[in-house]
């Protein structure tokens, strides 16, 4: 594992309900869905209120806020075939809007400020999206995450720049990544985690991610 200073943890909430997984941030609310109860929450990031929860077709992997509404990757059927879905605060999922992720997969989504971007974990790539959910560009970090990272699990643009989060080989700990050429697909990893987490949000000022087997949601700074 590579040496370097830990985030630094400011706030620490309570997850909504257990097993936290896809985490959006709209500014005044954090968005987070639960593998357990497969319902998407509105919670409070000052003081973890319950704001709003609707149920999800399937299991919500992966979310982003988009303007007023909420783009989230959906696990569904036996197979786990993974689905783009439209979530509209108040008015609940838009169920004509379903689109099909290449190939059945991906996990997290990123918003360039032009285009959706969906990561496929394993792989550790990141697909641009078009409207039909076709693929524009591929970028490739298998490379640049090769001998300390197993897979992304998480995904976000902060003013041009791309961070990832990328689960450890131990299965057990995350790093935290700046991408410092998206053509050359270069990294610096920033910071670790010392938990298993899941997920990567930005509110406009710090960071959060879900802190899975703590059932939390922590925002940071590196």
């Amino acid at each position: 594992m590579i040496e370097m200073e830990m985030i630094r943890e400011i706030v620490r909430l309570p997850a909504p309900a257990p097993e936290p997984q896809a985490l959006a941030a709209d500014g005044e609310r954090l968005w987070v869905s639960s593998m357990q109860t497969s319902r998407l929450y509105a919670v409070s990031p000052t003081d973890d209120r319950i704001l709003e929860e609707s149920q999800a077709p399937g299991k919500p992997i992966g979310a982003i806020a988009l303007g007023d509404e909420l783009r989230f990757v959906s696990s569904e059927g036996a197979d786990d075939d993974r689905y783009l879905r439209r979530f509209v605060p108040g008015h609940g999922v838009k169920e004509h809007d379903r689109l099909a992720c290449p190939d059945f997969t991906g996990s997290q989504l990123a918003f360039d400020g032009r285009h959706l971007w969906l990561s496929q974990a394993v792989r550790k790539r990141l697909l641009a999206l078009d409207a039909a959910g076709s693929i524009l560009t591929t970028m490739d970090f298998s490379e640049a995450l090769s001998g300390f990272a197993r897979g992304t699990v998480g995904c976000c643009f902060v003013e041009g720049t791309l961070y990832l989060l990328a689960r450890n080989t131990d299965d057990a700990t995350n790093t935290f990544v700046r991408v410092t050429s998206l053509e050359e697909r270069t990294v610096e990893a920033l910071a670790h985690l010392s938990f298993r987490s899941v997920s990567l949000a930005h509110d406009g000022t710090r960071f959060w991610t879900a802190d899975k087997p703590a059932n939390s949601l922590v925002a940071f700074t590196a």
